[in-house]
């Protein structure tokens, strides 16, 4: 189904060796772009890079508050891994690890913990007052809905990454086969925009979750 990596995956799964190499490029990026930094930006990595934290900046911010701000090395560090492993798939002989349910799954699952983790770190044992309904004696229905409802969270975060990409996976490979002459550009295209919203929707939905357990149960 996918075209063979080109790069050594040290007898780990595609997508486990994937993931490790996009570690260690995002890392020593980071690095490289931390001892060149200037007030004014003077090269294209530093561009980019302001460009993307500012607008998930402004997406934490709005969406958490001002309480949310410290939450934002979070966000920021997940919007940009699933933004390259998404463009990753682009580059032929490699593919995108969030093609693969196992990587979906584990970031929904951090996100899911997070969330909770976080909510019992702001509030303390209040937090779990939330699931209970605004009167006790609607505990017995409130509880079961309530959790089912948070349960439901990372299946539905690592089924639509998962399942987007895996789709587009499919698809490229079905167009290239079709008309391998036409239709690399077309859907280059299509599959940086797709890799972007898919990214954006992720960290949307985590940063409303987050948000959601910062806010003061009335």
């Amino acid at each position: 189904m996918h075209p063979q990596i080109i790069l050594p995956l040290f007898g780990l799964q595609a997508h486990t060796a994937m993931m490790f190499y996009i570690i260690l490029c995002l890392g020593l990026f980071s690095y490289f772009v931390s001892k060149r930094l200037t007030m004014v930006p003077n090269n294209t990595a530093q561009s980019i890079v302001e460009l993307l934290l500012e607008g998930i900046k402004n997406l934490v911010e709005e969406t958490m508050g001002h309480h949310g701000k410290k939450y934002f090395p979070f966000i920021a560090t997940l919007g940009l891994y699933i933004l390259i492993s998404n463009l990753i798939g682009l580059i032929p002989g490699l593919l995108p690890p969030t093609a693969n349910l196992n990587t979906t799954a584990g970031l929904a699952l951090v996100v899911f913990f997070a969330t909770h983790i976080i909510g019992i770190k702001e509030h303390g044992l209040k937090y779990i007052k939330r699931f209970v309904g605004p009167v006790w004696w609607l505990a017995p229905l409130m509880i079961p809905i309530e959790v089912l409802g948070h349960l439901f969270r990372p299946v539905s975060l690592s089924l639509r990454l998962f399942g987007n990409m895996m789709g587009h996976e499919l698809i490229i490979g079905i167009l290239m086969l079709l008309a391998p002459f036409f239709v690399p550009v077309p859907v280059q295209m299509l599959g940086i925009l797709v890799s972007f919203i898919q990214a954006f929707i992720f960290s949307l939905l985590a940063t409303m979750y987050i948000g959601g357990a910062l806010e003061e149960e009335h």
